[in-house]
Parts: C-alpha cells; structure tokens; sequence
C-alpha cells in the first residue's frame, strides 16, 4: 500500500521528504511485526537481538561492549537486556578474567536451542520480503549504506 494511504496524507515536500517519512514507517513496521512474532517466546526484538550475536561469538564470550557495538538498536541498555535474558537462563554473565570491571557473557543451551525454535517464526518475515528481487534489494541496499555513509 502506498505510505499516502496509509498514514493519509496527499503529497510531500520533495521525494527525499516521502523517503525519510517512508523509511521511519516502514522501519517500524518492521520492528512491530517482528516484536509480534517473538511475544508469544516472552522475547523483545532487542533481546533477540542480544541473543543473535551471542550466537555468532558461540562458543566464545562477548563482553558487554561488543554487544553495545553491535546491536542495531544504538539506544537499547546492554547490560540491562544481558540482566533480563540471564533472569530467563538464557545467557550466563560472569567476570573477566582479564579485566574485572567487564563482564563476559556467554549464551546457554537453553538460548541456543529457543534461538532455533525461533528459525520458523523469523523466517515468516524474510518471506514477506521474497516479494523483492535480488536485484532490487542490492540497490536498496547500497543506496541505504550511502545514506548513513
């Protein structure tokens, strides 16, 4: 549906105007749906997130600086996702050895294994996404680096 439609409004300023507004839209459209899809696992998109990384570095630790450097929630509270999903046994947070005022965090079984639940659930939204080529995704891909870039 157009964004015009949606969020009712007849024109824009400029199209990079309707691009902003379009891309603010469409992201949270995207972030609802997945938060949608991960309720019913008691899991917020940022914790998923967490997890996912914590996946990559599996079998080794993260610290609570890589996870900050890696979300793509900038603004979420690191060590308050780690604390949440530790209460859920979910990851394990122990001291570094090297330097105590860090904290290592590893992801357990239990968070492996939701993670993998998780693959049906996650991948009902890459299917919604099919309806784009791979052609005009690697230009909305590149013109989207070239934004932030």
């Amino acid at each position: 549906m157009r964004l015009e439609d949606e969020i009712k409004q007849k024109q824009f300023k400029t199209e990079q105007h309707k691009l902003l507004v379009n891309l603010i839209y469409t992201g949270s459209w995207v972030k609802s749906m997945h938060a949608d899809l991960l309720k019913p696992n008691g899991l917020t998109l940022q914790q998923y997130n967490v997890l996912r990384i914590l996946r990559g570095q599996y079998p080794n630790p993260a610290t609570i600086n890589l996870l900050i450097e890696r979300m793509l929630d900038k603004m979420s509270n690191a060590s308050r996702l780690v604390e949440k999903l530790k209460q859920k046994g979910l990851v394990v947070r122990k001291e570094n050895d090297s330097d105590r005022r860090q904290a290592d965090v590893i992801i357990t079984e239990k968070g492996l294994e939701l993670l993998k639940t998780l693959e049906d659930t996650v991948a009902q939204i890459e299917k919604r996404i099919q309806i784009i080529t791979e052609s005009e995704a690697r230009m909305v891909n590149e013109v989207l680096d070239r934004l932030r870039g």
